[in-house]
């Protein structure tokens, strides 16, 4: 029972052991997805291993708008990512809900030292113009890098190690937007959740049976959140972070080490063009031609068996007007799948029989 755990849970938290807190309400949650409180509780146990995701705090204020406590996860974990912003809008939140609470007052006022920090500190950042994107390094905008995130934390188990990421992620990067690539073949959109925050992207994909994988870097430079956006493809998940600045990124994950940005004038002529790739190797690659050779295989790649018929048939019904089309759908319904027709003078006036395999014979299924 998800209540046996639960209970588990709080005493092996109460006892200390919040990694096996964490992972008793992860169990909980698989028997009961949809309850609020076992999200802000793993949220708490994870903010004592120092896993600072907000994944479960989202989770559980999506539940359950009026958890005050899923609020003061959520800042708790974003001011120990220096996300100030966003932390002090969460913790505004929950203080309406709870006025009283004491440690809301003190969060907020934390926030608001380290945004005026942040906020002194900007004068003392220099800028330097570039003419354009010619540079030597290899930060300039159009720059892939792969590598691998400082902040994939995998569901905890009865253990501390940390687990090897299940996915491979690169960028490029574009005078406006950084674009991350997640290598996630055939993810379902159920299963991923994306979040973004005033410097932080938070990714995580949740396969039945399997870890579940968490991406969740603090990002070198702001973003705009509502201006960002992903998507599904059938390989991979892409998404777009809209800059907050025209700045190259040096990397895509913030680091105390890296020098002063340099700043791209943006200019008509260098938006219309495409970001180029340098290679590494000592001959630079087409990319371009690249991508077009990749989409060629995949209308090429063949296919056998039910597969193949499959996609025959998707074809032909894609290229078909609407006569062939109402013929197929009405044949194939009718003859229990045994039968498609593209002829709609021949089936549209009478009712399409099945017509099972040879050696096969048709049963009708009472329900």
């Amino acid at each position: 029972m998800a209540s046996d755990l639960e209970k588990r849970a709080k005493e092996a938290f109460v006892d200390d052991n919040f990694e096996l807190a964490v992972d008793l309400y992860s169990q909980a949650l698989d028997m009961d997805p949809r309850n609020a409180y076992l999200f802000a509780d793993r949220a708490q146990a994870n903010i004592k291993l120092n896993n600072f995701t907000v994944a479960d705090a989202n989770r559980a204020i999506e539940l359950d708008p009026a958890m005050s406590k899923a609020y003061l996860r959520k800042g708790t974990a974003c001011v120990k990512l220096e996300e100030y912003q966003t932390a002090k809008a969460a913790l505004e939140a929950g203080a309406c809900l709870t006025p009283d609470d004491l440690r809301f007052t003190n969060l907020i006022k934390e926030c608001d030292e380290r945004i005026a920090e942040e906020t002194i500190d900007v004068p003392k950042k220099v800028i330097h113009n570039a003419p354009g994107f010619s540079h030597s390094s290899d930060v300039i905008s159009g720059t892939v890098k792969d590598s691998r995130p400082c902040h994939d934390i995998s569901r905890q188990s009865m253990g501390t190690t940390s687990t090897k990421p299940t996915y491979r992620h690169a960028y490029y990067q574009k005078p406006t937007e950084v674009v991350v690539t997640i290598f996630a073949k055939a993810v379902p959109a159920k299963n991923v959740a994306i979040e973004f925050g005033e410097q932080i992207l938070s990714v995580s994909i949740n396969i039945p049976g399997e870890d579940v994988y968490h991406f969740q870097p603090r990002l070198f430079g702001k973003i705009i959140p509502e201006k960002c956006r992903y998507e599904l493809l059938s390989t991979k998940i892409e998404i777009c972070l809209s800059k907050a600045e025209a700045i190259n990124w040096p990397s895509l994950e913030f680091s105390k080490d890296h020098t002063v940005p340099q700043k791209i004038n943006v200019t008509s002529g260098l938006q219309s063009q495409r970001p180029t790739y340098p290679s590494s190797k000592s001959r630079a690659v087409d990319w371009d031609k690249l991508e077009a050779q990749v989409k060629m295989e995949e209308k090429e790649e063949k296919l056998d068996g039910d597969a193949a018929v499959n996609k025959l048939f998707r074809d032909i019904y894609q290229d078909a007007d609407e006569d062939t089309r109402r013929a197929m759908r009405k044949s194939f319904v009718e003859s229990n799948g045994t039968v498609l027709s593209t002829n709609w003078k021949d089936v549209g006036s009478k009712k399409v029989e099945g017509s099972p395999p040879e050696g096969m014979e048709m049963k009708k299924w009472e329900y």
